[in-house]
């Protein structure tokens, strides 16, 4: 599962740091939560999808170390990132 090319747009355009930024982790970080949420509603109907659960993992452990990275970096831009994506901790 997949997010349409007009959410990943919204996506990057919430969270760009400048104009045109598709690569700072917090774009990174809010389009892997798109694609998380929208994975884990998928195996609400689908239990039995376990190549995809792999996936879900993979994208859940991309999108920790990106935080971890900007945790290191600047502990403020961090704790609003996370904020404004509604993550805990």
């Amino acid at each position: 599962m997949s997010i349409t090319a007009e959410e990943k747009a919204r996506v990057m355009k919430d969270f760009a740091t400048k104009d045109g930024d598709t690569g700072s982790p917090e774009v990174q970080v809010a389009i892997l939560s798109s694609r998380i949420a929208t994975l884990t509603e998928h195996f609400k109907t689908h239990k039995k999808d376990n190549h995809g659960r792999r996936g879900l993992l993979k994208m859940v452990a991309q999108r920790r170390k990106l935080l971890d990275y900007v945790k290191g970096k600047d502990e403020a831009r961090y704790q609003e990132l996370i904020k404004r994506l509604g993550l805990r901790r």
